[in-house]
């Protein structure tokens, strides 16, 4: 999709719940409405996630990396190995969303806002990963919605409810007041208007009591949807339409573009089409677009043609992804996309981190290229034992950034220690990064790390060393 195209996401993504749903088969095709919502590190975290989220995006790996050292299974051979090769399923899951959610800003108007749908199993590892996405001054609400449906418990408070989390991109967003009923406990209040000392409020009366209306709160009473109702469709996750129409009126305008990224049983669908919105639905399961269509026929009422002279009911179904026409210009900065080169000699021979670190110790020595420092602590004797206290000092970043075009090649590789890898971020090259590091007073020996003058030859180099292996042995 174009960069800046969309008014609203609003969407009902996996929770981590660390088990499989189906869907009956009386509403759905035998084998079909079904997904995984479990994750593993080895078998579902895919490298080029980790190389946008760790070369790209730094402020989101250090989630990441921390969620990872709280959930891994602490075995020896998992404490043995380096933090970046061990991850975990929580880890696992916010990459997955971290990727996504990335795509999800970069399609969002300036004046576009976000609602995800979670809960306990990980919503507070996910407002981490949308602050460093969206940006902590861009949260605007954690959502509550409590429904009464379900079993209780007697071990632990009954869980009822869901957590939303609403973020816009810009602090110029678009939002609708909402307003809802509040009931008076004053048992004399009547119907009509009343004077109450800092101006006039008017009252009414349903057969719930006499109320007046109040800006909406951000905790929503609405009911879920139980097993007899009729826009049930057999997604045991599906959710009331009542609550992603409120997230629609609060946060767009008719004829606005509504996406649901992950639009499984339509219910974001059908409530934008009710709304008069337009929409994208998007989901992996290939039969989702019959569900999109049944609820579309069976649930929206309307208009040949609307006021927009837009047909309705009509959605289109592809496959194929979408040509973009904003010759891939992203609507942020940060964001742009990487120059991607086509051949890497040492892609088959360099298969972790971990080899990369050690190619580059064998050609840089063991030092920061950033500000000189040998990471090594105390009087170690053992040439091997100081090498791999100074492995797990060190940390594999590129000379030039990712996000200005630098390349993931080995001879774009440089070990820089912590403290100059969090200077260096995603926007400094090296040769930034030791001014940077000058002009802070933190350079420890200057005279350990390679003259600037030979940071080019060094590229020249390593690349005709790269392509030397690639074509003599295939491995290192």
């Amino acid at each position: 999709m174009n960069s800046e195209s969309v008014d609203l996401i609003a969407t009902d993504p996996p929770f981590n719940k660390g088990r499989d749903f189906q869907a009956t088969p009386s509403s759905l095709k035998q084998g079909g409405g079904k997904f995984s919502d479990k994750w593993r590190w080895n078998q579902d975290v895919e490298k080029e996630w980790l190389d946008q989220i760790k070369d790209d995006n730094p402020d989101i790996w250090e989630v990441v990396d921390a969620t990872n050292q709280i959930h891994m299974r602490k075995t020896k051979k998992n404490l043995l190995k380096d933090r970046n090769e061990v991850g975990s399923d929580m880890g696992t899951f916010l990459c997955f969303m971290a990727v996504r959610l990335l795509e999800m800003r970069r399609v969002l108007k300036p004046t576009g806002s976000i609602y995800l749908h979670c809960d306990y199993s990980a919503s507070h590892y996910l407002k981490l990963v949308m602050d460093a996405i969206f940006g902590k001054k861009n949260f605007r609400n954690e959502i509550i919605w409590c429904y009464k449906t379900g079993g209780t418990s007697k071990k632990y408070f009954s869980k009822k409810h869901d957590i939303i989390f609403f973020y816009s991109k810009t602090d110029k967003y678009h939002f609708n007041t909402q307003q809802q009923k509040a009931y008076t406990k004053v048992k004399s209040r009547q119907p009509g208007i009343v004077n109450l000392g800092q101006g006039t409020n008017e009252f009414f009366r349903d057969e719930n009591g006499v109320y007046q209306y109040v800006n909406a709160y951000d905790y929503w009473e609405i009911p879920a949807l139980n097993s007899q109702a009729k826009e049930r469709t057999g997604y045991p996750t599906q959710k009331p339409p009542q609550l992603y129409e409120k997230i629609i009126k609060a946060s767009s305008n008719e004829g606005d573009i509504v996406l649901d990224p992950f639009c499984g049983c339509a219910t974001t669908l059908v409530a934008a089409e009710r709304l008069g919105r337009q929409w994208v639905g998007i989901d992996i399961w290939e039969e989702a677009h019959e569900i999109v269509y049944k609820k579309i026929k069976n649930e929206v009422i309307y208009d040949e043609i609307d006021e927009l002279h837009r047909p309705k009911g009509n959605p289109i179904y592809q496959k194929d992804f979408p040509n973009r026409t904003d010759n891939k210009e992203v609507g942020s900065p940060y964001l742009k996309p990487r120059i991607v080169l086509k051949y890497d000699p040492l892609k088959d021979i360099f298969k972790t981190n971990q080899q990369r670190k050690d190619y580059l110790i064998e050609k840089d020595g063991l030092v920061c290229q950033g500000c000189g420092l040998e990471p090594v602590f105390g009087q170690i004797k053992c040439a091997k034992k100081r090498i791999e206290i100074g492995k797990r000092q060190l940390e594999l970043d590129h000379d030039e950034p990712r996000s200005t075009g630098g390349s993931n090649f080995i001879y774009n590789r440089i070990l820089l220690c912590k403290s100059c890898n969090g200077i260096k971020s995603n926007t400094l090259n090296l040769i930034g990064l030791r001014k940077e590091v000058k002009k802070r007073g933190l350079m420890i020996d200057v005279t350990r790390i390679h003259h600037e003058d030979f940071l080019k030859t060094r590229k020249y180099e390593l690349k005709h060393d790269a392509e030397l292996l690639y074509r003599t042995t295939g491995n290192i």
